[in-house]
């Protein structure tokens, strides 16, 4: 298993600090890499990203959202950002991928993702087990996630 980057970070909402893979070991963690202005992320990514915060004890599973912004960026500014999850009553942690020397974000392009909505799925040693990119199967990443709490 691939050991998963570090996440590189500009800001976060919805938390009282900085959170990083390392302070997460010992728990399933889930990150959600959305853009705001991608459908695929309003109506599929984001919306399974909150069914799976309500479905597993937050003690052993942490959602993330990480906003990666590629394209658009001048309509994404972390004041939208705010309004944005406040609407759409976002209330895990969600940080704002660092901005790259290209139009890719830093964590975007350690995580080689192709675009948004993607998911990533980290065991409880901070290996990545799983990337899926576009719309998921709920039966399918639930059932990862309770293997990856199993083990």
């Amino acid at each position: 298993n691939m050991n998963a980057p570090e996440l590189q970070v500009s800001q976060w909402f919805n938390a009282d600090a900085d959170v990083t893979l390392a302070d997460l070991r010992g728990k399933v963690v889930v990150i959600e890499a959305f853009q705001m202005l991608c459908p695929g992320c309003v109506m599929h990514g984001l919306p399974l990203a909150k069914k799976i915060q309500r479905a597993f004890p937050q003690d052993k599973v942490v959602v993330l959202g990480l906003h990666s912004v590629f394209e658009h960026h001048d309509a994404m500014t972390p004041v939208s950002l705010a309004a944005f999850l406040h609407e759409y009553r976002i209330t895990f942690p969600v940080g704002v991928d660092a901005a790259g020397t290209g139009s890719t974000p830093k964590t975007m392009a350690s995580y080689q993702l192709r675009g948004t909505p993607s998911l990533l799925l980290i065991d409880k040693q901070g290996g990545l087990r799983a990337h899926h990119f576009g719309e998921v199967s709920e039966l399918l990443l639930g059932a990862e996630i309770a293997t990856l709490m199993a083990e």
